[in-house]
């Protein structure tokens, strides 16, 4: 039995609903509600002592950290294969997952603005001061004072989008040339951990940079991706009945 902890706009959660989704496999999900710090409560720092999301629980083991969840799945159910043949190419995969993931300080300046920020602006001092405590990561607990007291200005988000655009979308868009896809000849866990991020892109902080006028590998590739069958299925857009 697999359950899985997660929230709708989270990017590693979107990661390993894809992953789950490519490979057919039923879950039972559990939203998450971070807005009221559920994933730092006790009974979720039992499953995930690090109070992040997702959390996978596979026969009552539970797993972090989505990349490590997505080649969990594919080794444990091969069929069908999201990894490249070659021990050279599966190691390429793995850095391009680190490379995404070392970019997602970029990605919380947009995906904590929305209701995140109302619901910590709210907070007392003494509230905030209490909630923080129970924050396992010091980064974290930095991202949610900025939010709760010092907003990220245009300024940062402007920064923010220029990197993740230079250090992304670019960086993809010469990977892209020899196949179409990120790494050797097949969809991979490569693509599934750029997914989110492009998505995120596409979403609100740079939508024109995914356009084909700017980097028209990287359009193709989002215009194949959105056309699998397992994309809708992993509920991108949760709230939208047609999906």
């Amino acid at each position: 039995m697999i359950v899985l902890h997660h929230g709708w706009r989270s990017s590693a959660s979107r990661r390993v609903r894809l992953c789950l989704e490519e490979k057919g496999l039923a879950y039972e999900g559990h939203v998450v509600d971070m807005a009221n710090l559920e994933h730092h409560s006790p009974a979720y720092l039992k499953i995930n002592p690090l109070g992040v999301i997702p959390t996978m629980i596979h026969d009552g083991q539970p797993l972090h950290e989505s990349g490590t969840i997505c080649e969990f799945l594919d080794e444990t159910y091969p069929d069908p294969p999201l990894r490249p043949d070659t021990p050279y190419q599966r190691a390429e995969m793995r850095n391009w997952i680190r490379h995404i993931d070392a970019l997602i300080g970029n990605l919380i300046i947009f995906n904590w603005r929305h209701h995140l920020q109302k619901t910590a602006s709210q907070w007392t001092d003494a509230e905030l001061a209490e909630k923080l405590k129970n924050i396992p990561s010091k980064e974290r607990q930095e991202a949610w004072l900025r939010v709760a007291r010092k907003p990220y200005t245009e300024e940062e988000r402007d920064a923010a989008r220029t990197k993740l655009v230079t250090q992304l979308l670019d960086k993809m868009e010469a990977a892209l040339k020899p196949s179409g896809w990120m790494v050797g000849k097949a969809y991979s866990i490569a693509d599934i951990a750029a997914v989110p991020f492009v998505k995120r892109l596409d979403e609100e902080i740079s939508p024109d940079e995914v356009e084909a006028k700017k980097h028209p590998r990287v359009n193709e590739w989002w215009t194949k991706i959105q056309a699998r069958p397992a994309f809708a299925r992993a509920k991108f857009d949760p709230f939208i009945t047609t999906v």
